[in-house]
């Protein structure tokens, strides 16, 4: 495996820790992209990946993106992610959690975890045992906090009708076309308020049963998993995993739109350019798919309840418009747009 300082995603990265606990299995990368808003905050995913230096390409990319995501959501907060290395050796136990947030804690507070992908709102309260610096954590009815999937599916689903009302002229997602890439927490949270506004939905997920299951529920269509993307759409909606926007797929699109909540949905930064030169609306996932992290900041910042969540969750469609319009002005990607306006607010610009 290569030195992570040359790695394309390196970026300028404050840190990149590597931990090991022999007596629990746990491997775990934590990056940490920027602390210049305030100390590092984005979740911490459980994966399985083909080779290590995946996940570290992983954890570069996912704490650059936590340090756009928090600086474009108006957060004291800077960007960094966990992730721990899952394979069928590793189990998720008490013990490796309570390693990891000794891993966590060793930071001395530059970096804050929450749930992300494998992990869940209990296994923060696990991870909580052995470091204060954590966030995700179950609340009380009208509290900040808690499970960040909902908070980011209106947030994406708020967005999806920012880009709707662009990019079709239209006030409501009433008969929208809308084609789902992954119906987790995230993906079936936007499906479920899309659904109650009239969408006319396509469902996809890896898990086919969770697919045609909500499919029912919803009285959606569902395709394969690997055919989602090619669907002839209104909006096209991103809610898996990254890395899913290259040369081929977005030259197969059929949609003018493509807004959902998977993190890196872009394979390179040229992808922008390849969606812009092909006239399609493009959501920047940063910017969209901020709602989450909104609301786990604000429990472990102690700023306000759920109705203030609520209310900065409502910004993200004006933030949208901005970027759009300062891209249909310059010509530029959208990406491209957010990608500067972010690097201005880390200091970087």
């Amino acid at each position: 495996m290569m030195s992570p300082w040359d790695l394309p995603d390196f970026d300028t990265h404050e840190g990149v820790h590597f931990f090991r606990d022999e007596a629990t299995g746990l491997t775990a990368i934590i990056a940490i992209h920027s602390t210049h808003l305030g100390p590092a905050a984005g979740g911490t995913r459980f994966w399985r990946y083909a080779d290590k230096s995946e996940a570290v390409t992983d954890a570069l990319r996912l704490s650059r993106g936590m340090s756009f995501k928090n600086a474009m959501a108006g957060l004291p907060m800077g960007g960094g992610k966990g992730v721990v290395l899952a394979d069928e050796t590793v189990v998720k136990t008490p013990e490796l959690l309570a390693a990891f947030g000794r891993a966590i804690d060793s930071l001395g507070g530059r970096y804050i975890t929450a749930e992300d992908v494998g992990m869940s709102d209990q296994d923060m309260v696990a991870i909580q045992r052995t470091t204060r610096h954590v966030s995700g954590l179950p609340v009380g009815e009208g509290a900040a906090g808690g499970n960040p999937g909902p908070s980011t599916a209106t947030g994406v689903f708020l967005g999806i009708k920012a880009a709707i009302a662009r990019g079709l002229g239209k006030r409501s997602a009433q008969g929208v076309r809308v084609a789902i890439q992954g119906v987790g927490s995230v993906g079936g949270g936007v499906a479920r308020l899309l659904a109650a506004e009239g969408a006319i939905l396509t469902l996809a997920d890896v898990d086919a049963a969770r697919a045609e299951s909500l499919a029912r529920e919803l009285g959606a269509e569902t395709v394969a998993a690997d055919a989602i993307l090619r669907v002839e759409a209104d909006v096209i909606s991103p809610c898996a995993l990254g890395a899913i926007l290259d040369a081929d797929s977005i030259a197969a699109l059929r949609a003018p739109i493509v807004a959902g909540g998977a993190n890196n949905q872009l394979k390179t930064p040229a992808e922008g350019d390849r969606l812009t030169e092909r006239g399609i609306l493009y959501a920047p996932d940063y910017v969209i798919n901020a709602g989450g992290i909104i609301n786990v900041a604000l429990e472990y910042l102690g700023q306000g309840d759920r109705a203030e969540v609520e209310s900065r969750i409502a910004l993200i469609p004006e933030r949208l418009e901005a970027i759009w319009a300062e891209a249909a002005e310059t010509g530029e990607a959208a990406s491209t747009v957010a990608d500067r306006m972010a690097m201005r607010l880390i200091g970087r610009g």
